[in-house]
Parts: C-alpha cells; sequence; structure tokens
C-alpha cells in the first residue's frame, strides 16, 4: 500500500466533498445570487462537521436559532452567556457569511428576573424599559458591525384575531410603548442595523391585516423600523400564493423590506398548541408527501424571484431533515422532514425545485 502525500490527501478529501453533488448542480447561494442572499438557523453544534460543511457550501447568511435570544443570552440581571452567539459569529466572520441577530424582545425565552423586583413583585414600567435598554445596548454593541440586521421585536401580534397586541408581560408593564422602545433602543446602539419585526401567520387576512397595522403606526411615528420578517413556518396547505403575493405586496407599500426569515414547510397541517403524539399517528415521510412539498417550496420561490426588488433575504430555519424544531413542536416525538435536505444532508426533490428555474 502505498503512502500519499498531505496534499495528495488533502486533494482527495476535498474531491470527495465536492462529490456529495453533481458539478452541474448550484447551490442555494449560487443560484439565487442575482436575487436575494439564501440563510440559516444554526447553533454552536452545528459549526462542525458535515452540517458546517453544507452551511459553507449552500448559505452566505446566518441566524442564530436561539443563542441570542433574551433568556439564554442574559440569564440573571448581572450575567450574560456569550459562549455560543459569540461561536456563531466568529464562525460567519471566518466564512464570509453575513449574520441575522435574532431576536431582541420576545415574550418567550425571557428570564424571569427582567419582569420581578428583589422582592419578587412585578416592576414598573420604568424599571422595565431601563432593563430592556440596557439588554439591547450591551448585546447589540457587543456585535456592532458584525450583525447587519436585527430582528428587534418578535411576535408581538395576538393570536387571538380579536385583540391587536399580545397581552405578554412587556404589554402588561408598558402597554404600547416597548415596542417603539426597543426600536429606538436597537437603532441607537448600532444606526447602521437594519431592524426587524418578526412574526408568523403574516400572510392570514386577518393577522395580515393587524401586523399592518402594527407596522403603519411605527412608520407614521418615524421609528427606525426598516422591514418585516415573514418566518415563513409552512405547510403542505398554507399559505396560498395568492395570499404570499398580498402579503409581500402590502407590507412593502409601507417602504419596508421584506425577509422570509424562518423558512421550513412542514409535512403536516397547522397546529398551535403542544400535544402528546396521538396512537397510530404517522411521521412517514412518504413519496406523496415529498412530491408535495417539492410542489409547495418550488411555488413559494418562483413568488420569491417575483419581489426581488422588495424581498431582501430568505432564511431557512434549521440546516436539514437531521433536526428540525419542529421534530418536537407542536407534536413531541413526531418527526418532521421540513427542509430541502434530507437526513443524510443530501439534496431533496424540494431542492432541485428551487434551484432550477
Amino acid at each position: 500500500m502505498r503512502k500519499l502525500s498531505l496534499a495528495a490527501l488533502l486533494v482527495g478529501g476535498l474531491g470527495l466533498l465536492s462529490s456529495q453533488r453533481p458539478a452541474s448542480e448550484k447551490t442555494l447561494k449560487e443560484a439565487y445570487k442575482n436575487y436575494f442572499p439564501i440563510g440559516v438557523a444554526v447553533g454552536a453544534r452545528q459549526l462542525k462537521g458535515g452540517e458546517a460543511e453544507l452551511i459553507k457550501q449552500q448559505f452566505n447568511s446566518v441566524t442564530p436559532e436561539n443563542a441570542m435570544k433574551m433568556g439564554p443570552i442574559h440569564p440573571e440581571e448581572n450575567r450574560y452567556f456569550w459562549t455560543d452567539a459569540d461561536a456563531i459569529v466568529d464562525f460567519a466572520q471566518a466564512n464570509k457569511l453575513r449574520v441575522r441577530g435574532h431576536n431582541l424582545l420576545w415574550h418567550e425565552q425571557t428570564p424571569k428576573w427582567l419582569f420581578k423586583d428583589a422582592e419578587g413583585k412585578q416592576v414598573s414600567k420604568e424599571v422595565l424599559l431601563k432593563r430592556l435598554h440596557d439588554h439591547i445596548f450591551t448585546v447589540v454593541k457587543r456585535y456592532k458591525g458584525k450583525i447587519y440586521a436585527w430582528d428587534v421585536v418578535n411576535e408581538a401580534i395576538a393570536d387571538n384575531p380579536q385583540e391587536f397586541l399580545r397581552n405578554s408581560e412587556w404589554y402588561q408593564i408598558c402597554g404600547e410603548d416597548f415596542i417603539a422602545k426597543a426600536f429606538e433602543y436597537a437603532h441607537e446602539a448600532d444606526p447602521k442595523a437594519q431592524l426587524f419585526y418578526n412574526d408568523y401567520n403574516t400572510e392570514r387576512p386577518e393577522k395580515r391585516e393587524r401586523i399592518y397595522k402594527l407596522l403603519k403606526k411605527l412608520k407614521d411615528a418615524n421609528v427606525p423600523i426598516h422591514g418585516v420578517g415573514l418566518q415563513g413556518h409552512w405547510s403542505l396547505q398554507e399559505p396560498t400564493e395568492a395570499e404570499l403575493r398580498k402579503a409581500i405586496e402590502q407590507y412593502s407599500t409601507l417602504g419596508l423590506k421584506v425577509q422570509i426569515t424562518e423558512l421550513d414547510v412542514s409535512i403536516y397541517p397547522w397546529e398551535k398548541e403542544r400535544r402528546a403524539k396521538r396512537p397510530g399517528e404517522s411521521d412517514a415521510y412518504t413519496p406523496e408527501l415529498e412530491q408535495k412539498q417539492a410542489e409547495q417550496y418550488k411555488m413559494f420561490f418562483r413568488v420569491f424571484r417575483d419581489y426581488k426588488n422588495v424581498l431582501t433575504g430568505v432564511t431557512f430555519w434549521n440546516v436539514s431533515d437531521q433536526y428540525s424544531w419542529l421534530d418536537t413542536y407542536p407534536v413531541a416525538g413526531r418527526k418532521n422532514y421540513p427542509l430541502l435536505f434530507d437526513q443524510n444532508l443530501k439534496p431533496k426533490k424540494a431542492f432541485q425545485e428551487v434551484v432550477k428555474f
């Protein structure tokens, strides 16, 4: 057995990696280089191994899935946990990837200390806004110049169609003011960062109208908001092409950038409430489901391309079907297959429909 030089081994290894896809097949970022950046949500565990190689090969933008949310990054008033967020930003810089920051204010994954005083009583509006200011300044300034866009406020619209804003602790203590203040603090901390409002079900007509109402109020008050993030947690059933087009058009009339920020296409119909997996409930990824999913992705990206003048980014929520947040939500233990790459990191039918146009 002859010995190979280090150079030969390296060339062989690179050849093996590139052989994972046909030479004629474009990557996502190559296919969309004249349209918009293609991003992906990542955790620190995905910065090495096969998923890291796939990220570098296919994407040109990353979003921290959880590492920059308030709970993980600021678990106690006088303690920040930077390790995972720093690792993601360092990985992005080393590989010339853009970074979307996610997120500065949300009603979930928020540490309990934020809303309580030393005696466990609810804090005043003034105290809560001061804590929000200090949090945003600390986080945004740390990554100033390294993060080009932030999801500033996440999911502030109520799920109940009869209500306007979600009845969160933010709203209970501050009224509507916390939304504008968050954008003002973020803009002051990094005047060059693009600031987004981010939400789900943004295409459903009744929720679309309430989101539009909020965005218009912010714009009319000269709040520094630059874009709206349509999360894109979609399914084989929704949204329709007409709903998606209407949403992009309506939001863009406000002069806001539009991004798809958390794209995945569930093989199951939408559910909001967590529940147990039912006896006999199948989670098989059948050829029929794979075909339907490919057709949905094809339609979505055809629409995205049509709006390239207002759409400034598309980000997938997770790298591959190896892991998706939808594996545990809303049904724990029910496997989902919502992405363009399978559990072996290989491109699926949906991938072909997205890159071939």
